[in-house]
């Protein structure tokens, strides 16, 4: 029986999967099967439309900050639709967030559930390097049969798909605006309700548990600046 906060986060892999709900619908129902019974509450979900093998995600890693910043759990319909990325699932059950998957109820929250979850990351992680050595003998195969390999196009297919440095810098700044951002729905959350001064919205945060940047209670000053830099 479902108890406390949750954070869910559903994803689909394609734009068109993201407009018609396809694949959403069936998420959806699954937390709230799971969650049916005790007492909870949803506080907020997020959708994503992404691969399932790429880790840059803003969607998860702003539903991970929400669920850290309010002491939620953050719940899964499915461990697939989740990701196949390893990394990305070592990271998340590294992280000071409960992890909740509907698939798999006998994985509990806390320290046995994490353990369990990087036990199956570590499973993952074999079978992809397995695959990898199957892929690397069938090409060697391919090649000693004479068959040509790689991009004719050679080095030209790479052109403007370098990183450059402007785009290295970019990104860290806003990986270090990152949590201000996550914030953002929350701030628009408690304007709703009426309280939209800096000092105001202190107050209800502090009062939902939501920890400030360097912990402790929210002052009206850091407020003003979460605000201006989320631009809520």
């Amino acid at each position: 029986m479902a108890q406390g906060k949750f954070i869910s986060y559903l994803r689909v892999s394609t734009d068109k999967q993201g407009r018609s709900g396809l694949g959403i619908e069936a998420q959806r129902e699954a937390v709230t099967s799971y969650l049916n019974g005790g007492r909870w509450t949803l506080v907020s979900e997020y959708v994503e439309t992404e691969s399932g093998r790429k880790s840059d995600r803003p969607k998860l890693a702003a539903a991970l900050s929400h669920a850290k910043a309010i002491g939620a759990k953050l719940v899964f319909a499915k461990l697939d639709r989740l990701t196949r990325n390893v990394d990305l699932l070592r990271s998340l059950v590294a992280s000071d967030v409960d992890l909740v998957f509907c698939d798999l109820p006998s994985v509990p929250p806390g320290p046995m559930g994490k353990f369990l979850l990087t036990q199956m990351a570590a499973v993952a992680e074999l079978e992809a390097g397995l695959i990898g050595e199957r892929t690397k003998k069938a090409l060697a195969a391919a090649k000693a049969r004479g068959v040509k390999l790689g991009n004719p196009n050679g080095a030209r297919a790479l052109r403007g798909k370098q990183t450059g440095n402007a785009e290295a810098v970019a990104k860290i700044k806003e990986k270090a605006a990152q949590r201000a951002i996550d914030l953002q729905g929350i701030i628009e959350g408690i304007k709703r309700t009426g309280a939209t001064s800096v000092r105001a919205i202190a107050h209800e945060l502090n009062q939902q548990g939501v920890r400030a940047p360097r912990g402790g209670l929210w002052h009206p000053t850091a407020v003003a600046r979460l605000v201006r830099t989320a631009g809520a």
